[in-house]
């Protein structure tokens, strides 16, 4: 057969298959029986729920019907003491991370300010290290010096960010890998011991059986939701995130409010430190260093986007229970830690493979 026959012969069958897809879409939208009855509808309950963002909620409650089959006592007192004791600490990180988030960039430093700030706040707190040691100012003191380690390393982060233009992925790598060691060589990779009773109390007490973690992380919770969705500077970390060009053209202060994000993190990270130093009655060089990945996982699980703009502390809640939730389960059902990392992985491929599509629609319509 000639070249003009084959030609003609693919002609005519791509205008058979369009005439048919126009046809099925017809009988579709007109109630007539198509070859795949339904295919439309279902495609567009799959995409609604995919992009709902009440999503979280349903997965949450679909593994914990799933899980409480799989391990009885998931559910059990003494589990969900264990469980709110390890929310707490990633919570209040988490929530820091967040404000970066939003304004498009991501701060990897965070386990860099939960060792130097432990080991620099222990030096100060405990009775074998530093000065007016055991005496009544030394937790506030140590306290004080954590949160002025957390900024200062938050300053370094968004003054290199903002001033210089470096990209935030590779700022806040080499600040958690060079604090990191800076952490291990002040204590020449020691722990520091013998923490004060009243920060074991924050970390492990509860007043009328509410735990003081429980009400710091509330507090905090009901601070960062307050400034996100109830004053200008909320307004201007997602515009900042949205579009940064347009937001300076509108006269936010992008620099100022980036490193504002920053800062947030940081002194979230270092709050976090005094919920974990106090849970294990320890300061540690190398404390919270496998929250790193659940941290990023939470607010990115929760729907707060990687390429900035949209996010909400309610869903980060949500996202951080989850990972919480997932970690428990998968460790009474005996998995290894390597199987765990890797479930963890694959769920915020996950949730960045659903951002894109969620971000991609965003800019189509």
């Amino acid at each position: 057969m000639g070249g003009g026959g084959i030609q003609s012969m693919q002609g005519t069958g791509e205008v058979r298959v369009k005439a048919f897809i126009h046809d099925s879409s017809r009988a579709e939208s007109s109630g007539r029986p198509t070859i795949f009855p339904g295919a439309g509808r279902f495609r567009n309950v799959a995409k609604k729920l995919l992009y709902s963002e009440y999503l979280l909620l349903y997965l949450t409650l679909a593994y914990l019907l799933v899980a409480t089959q799989l391990v009885p006592g998931l559910l059990s007192s003494t589990n969900l003491r264990n469980v709110l004791s390890n929310l707490f600490p990633l919570l209040v990180a988490a929530i820091g991370q967040s404000f970066v988030l939003i304004t498009a960039g991501i701060d990897l430093s965070v386990t860099s300010v939960f060792a130097c700030s432990s080991v620099v706040g222990g030096w100060i707190m405990t009775s074998n290290f530093g000065p007016r040691a055991g005496s009544g100012w030394s937790l506030a003191a140590g306290l004080l010096a954590m949160f002025v380690v957390a900024i200062v390393i938050a300053l370094i982060n968004g003054l290199s960010i903002t001033q210089f233009e470096m990209p935030p992925f590779i700022v806040t790598l080499s600040t958690m890998t060079f604090f990191s060691g800076v952490a291990l060589w002040l204590v020449q990779s020691r722990n520091i011991y013998h923490l004060p009773r009243l920060l074991v109390t924050i970390g492990k007490g509860s007043v009328v059986f509410v735990p003081y973690a429980l009400l710091l992380t509330a507090a905090l919770v009901s601070t960062a939701h307050w400034v996100l969705t109830r004053t200008v500077l909320g307004r201007w970390l997602f515009a900042a995130g949205y579009n940064a060009k347009a937001a300076v053209i509108s006269g936010v202060p992008i620099g100022r409010t980036i490193i504002f994000a920053y800062v947030a993190s940081a002194v979230c990270a270092a709050l976090a430190t005094v919920l974990l130093m106090g849970r294990l009655e320890t300061a540690s060089p190398i404390i919270g260093q496998r929250l790193l990945l659940d941290l990023i996982a939470a607010p990115v699980i929760g729907g707060v986007s990687l390429f900035g703009g949209r996010g909400k502390i309610q869903w980060v809640i949500l996202g951080a229970l989850f990972v919480t939730l997932m970690d428990n389960s998968l460790n009474l059902l005996g998995f290894s830690s390597f199987v765990i990392m890797m479930a963890k992985g694959g769920l915020i491929l996950f949730a960045a493979l659903l951002d894109v599509f969620r971000n991609a629609s965003t800019v189509s319509t």
